[in-house]
């Protein structure tokens, strides 16, 4: 192939394209007086959008009492109309004002006049003895505001302007009173009344005289927000129970549902409550909100990332007006999510702790809560879970007896049953039936063993709802475990498993493994008390799997639950073992079983129930069926 090399003419081609670019480079150059107006353009711009955003921004005006230029409460009127009066006065500059008690200490601000600061003095974060105080509200994390809309057709938010404070003591009761004053006698007031030893607090807003300043023609905008920080070890548990709940229609309750960007808009709502797992920030009015827009937010998208807050919640209320002027007699509570502190204020807030619904929240109000709470009483907290397991296994023991005694029976009837099913192998239909028969006849009920198994359900559920909600075992220590509400860390990995987590917990490891020898020690009872039945599902193979499915899903799902529903559960499963050696060995004897079914067989065959009727009919009715298309 012939090589190709560069000739003279190319090379001069070459130049001349260069130099003609360099020429046009240099000729489009701008020149010093174009450049200088460029940078003038560009300032002018940037200078509009810098007033664009001051125009924007809402006014803050720090006044004190020597504010009487003519020219300056001029300015102030033409920004905030009456409410110019506010920024004239010395309390319009941005100080603070502090209430307390034993229990709580709350700080409100000047601006705004809403609570900056709300703080619990006898609750720690994350780990007793961490030196955190649990503060539900500091550092700009909430906010209230009112939009103020008056009669000159101005847009007012109480949230950037200044309110005059009074500090007084009605026996032993701190009352702060605050005016966003438009004169001397007419004011938008936000009252707080702090009594001693109570985590709630009176909280009031009524106006006086702004029937002429206000647009009363509808109602105001009040927006309360708060981020919720993050006050427990594991911060992907308490964003799971932390949700906004609310009580509306007279009675009902509801939540906001988890997630990103969930709204809900009930009507006539008479509290808000933004719950952090154990702790809550409660508003409750005595007169309902006709329609409100709740929005909940999910803050924690990367657990090894987002660790400072848990949810963004944000309630918009509507103040409806009274003859021109409002006046909500309401309440603030700052303090645990815990059912006894709740229930002593009789106002349902004890419907914002999840307890379940139906029969489990029944179970959990009047058989667990009490039993758990006498216990705890005069007992280590950790011994209470045991005692309490004890107690409630031992309650449902006779329920353990009955499945297990109908699992025995059908073990027996297996040899007769897998008889019949040989014999009726071509002939299905008939086969059920001489089964039903044996059954009826032999006097056992096939759905005894399923039933007591049912009724045990609901407890189990109940406790899953139970121990996640109990505020009394936060940072409460047993054994290696140094917090029964968290988990119950033995080991920190240096990676991150999906689904576990990384650190490694005893109780569930625990847990798993009585399940394990539990399911071991009774899925051979099942199978032999179950014949395969043509069409079904194979039985056996499903619960040789699931004697390993169950364990391992203990073992990933529970290692960031709470220590103590791992210990209830490991305990339960202990003694739900004793007790079924000592059914299986001591009290329930195959032989005599075996006997009494015999006996059973020579007496009258007991009426069937109603139920058995009907399957007995529709069995007859298909068997017949089935004899007539063979005909045809």
């Amino acid at each position: 192939m012939e090589e190709k090399k560069l000739d003279l003419n190319s090379i001069i081609g070459f130049v001349l394209i260069f130099g003609i670019l360099v020429w046009i480079m240099y000729q489009n150059q701008p020149t010093d007086k174009q450049i200088a107006a460029d940078k003038a353009k560009k300032e002018l711009v940037q200078k509009q959008a810098e007033a664009k955003k001051v125009k924007l921004a809402a006014p803050v005006f720090v006044k004190d009492s020597t504010a009487n230029d003519s020219t300056q409460i001029a300015a102030l009127k033409a920004t905030l109309g009456n409410f110019a009066y506010s920024a004239t006065l010395p309390s319009a500059k941005e100080n603070f004002t502090t209430i307390e008690n034993n229990l709580i200490k709350i700080t409100v601000a000047n601006k705004g006049g809403f609570i900056t600061e709300a703080t619990l003095k006898n609750q720690e974060r994350f780990h007793k003895g961490s030196g955190q105080l649990v503060s539900l509200i500091k550092d700009k994390n909430s906010d209230l505001n009112i939009t103020l809309l008056t009669q000159d057709n101005r847009s007012l938010a109480t949230k950037d302007l200044f309110f005059e404070p009074t500090l007084t003591k009605v026996g032993e009761n701190q009352v702060l009173t605050l005016h966003l004053n438009a004169s001397a006698n007419e004011f938008l007031e936000y009252k707080y009344v702090l009594k001693p030893n109570d985590y709630m607090l009176d909280f009031d807003i009524r106006s006086q005289g702004l029937s002429k300043v206000l647009n009363t023609s509808k109602p105001l905008d009040l927006e309360w927000n708060m981020k919720a920080y993050r006050n427990e070890k594991s911060i992907g548990y308490e964003k799971r129970f932390s949700d906004i709940r609310y009580e509306y229609e007279g009675g009902k309750d509801n939540y906001v549902g988890p997630g990103k960007d969930k709204e809900e808009t009930p009507e006539k709502v008479s509290f808000v409550a933004f719950k952090q797992h154990f702790f809550s920030t409660i508003l409750l009015t005595d007169k309902p909100f006709e329609k409100s827009k709740l929005y909940s937010n999910e803050l924690v998208l990367d657990e090894k990332v987002d660790t400072v807050y848990t949810k963004q919640f944000t309630a918009n209320l509507p103040l409806a007006f009274n003859n021109g002027e409002l006046d909500y007699k309401m309440n603030w509570y700052f303090g645990p999510t815990d059912y006894t502190t709740l229930k002593a204020y009789d106002k349902n807030l004890d419907k914002i702790i999840p307890l379940g619904w139906g029969i489990f929240g029944w179970i959990n109000r009047f058989i667990f809560i009490p039993l758990f709470g006498f216990l705890s009483s005069f007992i280590a907290y950790g011994i209470a879970i045991i005692i309490f397991t004890i107690i409630i296994k031992i309650a449902m023991s006779p329920i353990t007896y009955k499945s297990f005694l109908s699992q025995a029976k059908m073990k027996v009837l297996r040899p007769e049953i897998t008889e019949l099913g040989e014999k009726f192998k071509k002939d299905p239909m008939k086969k059920q039936q001489e089964t039903m028969k044996l059954y009826n006849k032999a006097g056992v009920n096939p759905m005894a063993g399923c039933i007591p198994a049912l009724i045990q359900i609901p407890f189990m559920y109940a406790s899953f709802q139970f121990f996640p909600s109990a505020f009394e075992l936060r940072q409460k220590g047993f054994l290696w475990a140094d917090d029964l509400s968290s988990f119950d860390q033995i080991a920190k990995l240096p990676f991150h498993i999906p689904l576990y987590g990384d650190h490694i917990s005893l109780f569930p490891i625990l847990a798993a493994i009585a399940i394990f020898f539990y399911m071991k020690m009774t899925s051979g009872d099942q199978q032999m008390a179950a014949p395969q039945q043509e069409g079904m599902p194979d039985m056996a193979k499903i619960m040789k799997i699931m004697i390993y499915v169950s364990p391992i899903m203990m073992l990933i799902f529970f290692n960031s639950y709470g220590a103590g529903l791992s210990l209830y559960n490991f305990i339960s499963n202990l003694i739900t073992i004793g007790i079924m050696f000592v059914i299986k060995n001591y009290i329930v004897d195959p032989e005599k079983i075996h006997a009494q079914i015999q006996e059973n067989k020579l007496k009258e065959p007991k009426k069937q129930g109603k139920f058995q009727q009907k399957l007995q009919k529709i069995m007859e009715e298909a068997e017949a069926q089935k004899a007539q298309q063979k005909k045809k």
